[in-house]
């Protein structure tokens, strides 16, 4: 229950807050739902993307892609939840092109989804089938925008603030997700707003960054433990300290720590070098 707990809580920081369910059942949503009313969130997301196989086997995200009409009635559930327990907040949905090449059928799901009651739809332009391989269809996200009535943001392929106005311009989508971008990579929001703003965007310097990825390190521990924290934090590491000077050796020697002593002896013994 602990862990759960954790994926929901909101962070001090968070002024705008959403959840996202996932789940193969109307009533199931709907209970839960319903219980997050404490939480006061200010939207709420159904997971419809996530190729995952431990998800996909209970019939929930992508597998809502392969049964539309049970999709419908799930966003209704969370529509109705929203409705009697949660104040009228949003409910918003993610979607991907389809279950695989053969069975394109996000508009249909989408349609299906809006006349339930969403708000919004985020369309993550691969395949289950593609899972996270080869490249988003951006053309998916033209069209579906071209044909919804209410907004659709993009996913797939964003990794820099340049990929965000691309896909702005390309497909006329109402706003980009940033997802695997963001791992390791939290600056992506603030380099993206200032590139669309203003068109220009600068660098993070190497001290913001490490100080960030401490951050997360410390609180990751704080919700799943220090031992378990130094493990997940690794691969996100190795991305907050790419493109940096002597960075390989410095992931090198992260991916082999096992608590935050030795991340943090690790960076002192990189800076004393580099300032060498």
């Amino acid at each position: 229950m602990n862990s759960s707990v954790n994926l929901i809580k909101r962070g001090e920081n968070e002024k705008l807050y959403a959840i996202q369910l996932f789940g193969g059942e109307a009533d199931s949503i709907y209970k839960a739902a319903s219980l997050l009313a404490p939480l006061k969130p200010d939207a709420l997301d159904i997971n419809s993307g996530c190729p995952v196989p431990k998800v996909v086997k209970n019939g929930a995200g992508s597998a809502l892609m392969k049964n539309p009409a049970n999709l419908g009635r799930i966003v209704e559930a969370a529509v109705r939840a929203s409705r009697e327990s949660l104040g009228g907040i949003p409910v918003t949905i993610k979607i991907r092109s389809g279950w695989d090449s053969s069975s394109i059928n996000y508009f249909e799901c989408a349609r299906i989804a809006v006349e339930a009651g969403a708000a919004m739809v985020t369309l993550h332009a691969r395949t289950r089938a593609q899972g996270y391989s080869g490249l988003s269809d951006w053309s998916h996200i033209g069209d579906l925008t071209a044909r919804l009535a209410v907004p659709v943001t993009g996913s797939g392929d964003l990794y820099t603030p340049e990929d965000a106005k691309k896909m702005l311009g390309e497909t006329g989508c109402a706003a980009v997700m940033f997802a695997r971008g963001s791992m390791g990579n939290p600056f992506i929001f603030s380099t993206a707003r200032s590139f669309l703003e203003t068109g220009s965007w600068q660098p993070v310097p190497f001290s913001v960054r490490i100080a960030a990825a401490m951050s997360h390190l410390e609180m990751l521990s704080a919700d799943i433990g220090e031992r378990l924290a130094c493990l997940e934090i690794r691969k996100q590491f190795c991305a907050y300290t790419k493109g940096i000077t002597g960075g390989a050796a410095l992931r090198d020697k992260a991916v082999h720590a096992e608590t935050i002593e030795q991340y943090r002896q690790i960076i002192k013994d990189y800076e004393k070098q580099i300032i060498i």
